[in-house]
Formats: structure tokens, C-alpha cells, sequence
């Protein structure tokens, strides 16, 4: 697959709907590995990192899995395209940011992801839509299973796979889920929710994972002890609480409309009008207008065409704006830009009909003078 092929097409997980996908965009399982008697790629010296890139590239690739993949090497790609796949959460920014003796190859669904010299030698990762961290994992593991037979991952017995970094010591195993919680954040309600999460040892990040900031009502919440328990165990722990999370999400919604159904159609109502009339709309803006359009679509009151909202939150990204204009844009273009391709693909979506949150919302009306307008 070539990257033209690769940039046109949609993830997997964005197209779909998954289980508790109103809450749940992805669920996703990383998996840390590395050969032994070869440097860690940090303190690799390029022809070492080169010889470990020749030796696993070939075995990457004939995997069944990675029939017709995506495949290049990080040094031979323009910056644009590399800042592309980290905002389709296919590489991390670490990846990247790197250059001679690193590689990606990516499935033809987007939902297999390798990154070879990362900091790890293998960095494998599985995404797929809703809450199916089990699912995850069990296509990653193939993939795992596989690879150890063939090239034999360094192993210790009182320290599991051994990592480049301690913390993923053990199982090298992270697992995330990625959650829209507009609910909990108009309650006030989800700094309670991130502390009890942080309590029992799980982290809560932005959209991109460690170091960035939680943006349009989007978290990450995922595992971070990895070594003296078995993958199952953390998994199950992980579910668990998304399940719990998933639940105060919906509880938090139904008091909001209940309560507060003024703000509720008031938050939909200007992220519609924004994002269908603004000349100017910075990512953080979009992002959290889609979000309240998302909620709107949760709700009832919006009905977007399937997919199209979680299409949008990856097309708005910078480089996926720039690469679709064919060159590079300042910032202050690239915001006109956006609001010019959000009001073209918003255009058919009609506006929110909040009777479905209840006959005494000021100004709801009826579909009857809807058509009458």
C-alpha cells in the first residue's frame, strides 16, 4: 500500500461503531518487545539500529496480518506524512521524530500497527472500535506469538520481557481506551473520576497519549503497572473500570438533560451554528464544537450521516489538512482552511431538534416547523 492509498482511506476503528461506542471511540493494546544481544534503539548506534531494522523488517512484512501493509521507513518520509500518522494514532510522536534505522508497517484496516526501533526494537499495537480491550489484545497477541517463535524476545524469568524503559518491565503490555466524557465534564464530575482512576493505578492522558492534555472532552485511561501480574489480570481491571466510567458517563448525561436542559441544547446549539457559519476555527475550537455535536447525535437531536463525526475529529488535524491542500500552511491559513472544509462537510446536516430531550425546551421545535421553514 502506498501512502497516497493509506492517507484517502478511513481506520477501522473510525468508520465503526463498537460496543459502548456512544462513550467508547477505541480500545487499544500495545504490546513492548526487543531482541537479545542487540543495544535498545536510544543507545543504539544508527548501523546497529540499521542491523536490527534489517533483521525484523522482512519478518514484519511477510506476516499474514500485513498482506498489502503500509510500509516505510521514518528517514525516507516527509514530515508532514510522519506528523499523518501520529495524528491517526499509528505511530507515537517519540516514532516520529526519529530518523535513520526506524520503520512502520501498517495494516490495510489501520487497526495492526508495527514500529520497528522505536524506543523499543517492536513496539506492535492493535486499535479497534468501542470497548473490546479483550479483542485488542487477542489480534496483537497473534501477531506476538508469531514473532517470538521466529526471532526469540528477550526474557527474564523473575522480570518478564525486558524493556528499555522499567516501567514496561513484565507483560510490556499497555492497554487503553479512549473515552468521550462531555457528560462528566459539564458536571463537574470527571476530577473525581480521574482520582479514583489514578488510586488504583491507571492513567488518564489526552488524545495522544503521555504528555498531552486531555482536549474537546476526550481521555485516555489505560494500565500502568505491567510488571507481577498477568496480562488477563490487567485486561479484566482495565474493563472493569471503563465499564464503571461508561456507566457514571450515561448517568451524568440523563441528570444533565434532566436538570440542565437549557445548557445541554445551549452547548449543541453553538457548536452546530460555530462549525456550519465560522470563516476561522483552531483545532482545540473544532474539536470541542464536534464534541457537543457528537453529544448531540448521542442524545437524539443530531443525525449525522454514520461515521461522519468520527471521520471529522482525524480530517481537521494539521497535517491531515495540509496533505489533502497537496502543501504546507501557516497556522492562520490552516484555521480558515478547517472551517472551510467543516462547513462543506457539515452542509446536509440538518439543525438539532431538541424535542427528544424533553416538549418544554425554549424555542425546540417540531419537525412539522421544521419542514414548514
Amino acid at each position: 500500500m502506498k501512502f497516497k492509498q493509506l492517507f484517502k482511506s478511513s481506520a477501522d476503528w473510525m468508520r465503526r461503531e463498537g460496543p459502548s461506542g456512544d462513550i467508547v471511540l477505541s480500545s487499544r493494546v500495545r504490546l513492548a518487545r526487543n531482541l537479545p544481544g542487540h543495544s535498545y534503539p536510544g543507545w543504539a548506534e544508527p548501523p546497529q539500529r540499521e542491523a536490527v531494522l534489517g533483521e525484523l523488517l522482512p519478518i514484519v512484512e511477510a506476516l499474514p496480518e500485513m498482506k498489502g501493509a503500509f510500509r516505510a521507513e521514518l528517514g525516507e518520509m516527509e514530515l508532514l506524512e510522519k506528523q499523518f500518522l501520529v495524528e491517526r494514532h499509528l505511530v507515537s510522536r517519540e516514532h516520529a521524530a526519529r530518523e535513520g534505522g526506524c520503520a512502520a508497517v501498517v495494516d490495510e484496516d489501520q487497526s495492526l500497527s508495527i514500529m520497528i526501533n522505536e524506543e523499543d526494537h517492536l513496539r506492535m499495537q492493535a486499535i479497534v472500535p468501542g470497548l473490546d480491550i479483550v479483542g485488542a489484545h487477542r489480534a496483537i497477541d497473534q501477531i506476538d506469538t508469531v514473532l517470538d517463535s521466529q526471532v526469540g524476545f528477550a526474557f527474564d524469568d523473575q522480570f518478564g520481557y525486558l524493556t528499555s524503559c522499567p516501567t514496561n518491565l513484565g507483560t510490556g503490555l499497555r492497554a487503553s481506551a479512549m473515552l468521550h466524557l462531555p457528560g462528566l465534564v459539564l458536571a463537574d464530575h470527571v476530577k473525581q473520576v480521574v482520582a479514583a482512576a489514578n488510586k488504583i493505578g491507571l492513567a488518564v492522558r489526552g488524545i495522544y497519549g503521555e504528555g498531552t492534555e486531555a482536549l474537546a472532552n476526550f481521555f485516555q485511561i489505560s494500565n500502568q503497572n505491567t510488571l507481577g501480574e498477568e496480562e488477563s489480570v490487567i485486561l479484566e481491571r482495565l474493563q472493569s473500570v471503563i465499564e464503571q466510567i461508561v456507566t457514571q458517563e450515561r448517568n451524568a448525561r440523563a441528570t444533565l438533560v434532566e436538570e440542565n436542559r437549557a445548557m445541554i441544547c445551549d452547548r449543541i446549539g453553538r457548536g452546530y451554528g460555530v462549525l456550519r457559519h465560522a470563516h476561522v476555527l483552531s483545532s482545540k475550537e473544532a474539536l470541542e464544537h464536534l464534541s457537543m455535536l457528537r453529544l448531540g447525535a448521542d442524545l437524539g437531536v443530531l443525525n449525522p450521516n454514520a461515521g461522519l463525526l468520527r471521520t471529522l475529529f482525524a480530517e481537521i488535524q494539521p497535517a491531515h489538512l495540509q496533505l489533502a491542500a497537496g502543501r504546507t500552511i501557516e497556522p492562520e491559513e490552516r484555521d480558515a482552511l478547517r472551517a472551510d472544509f467543516l462547513q462543506r462537510r457539515l452542509k446536509s446536516l440538518k439543525p438539532p431538534n431538541m424535542l427528544p430531550l424533553g416538549n418544554d425546551i425554549e424555542g425546540a421545535s417540531t419537525p412539522e416547523e421544521e419542514d414548514s421553514e
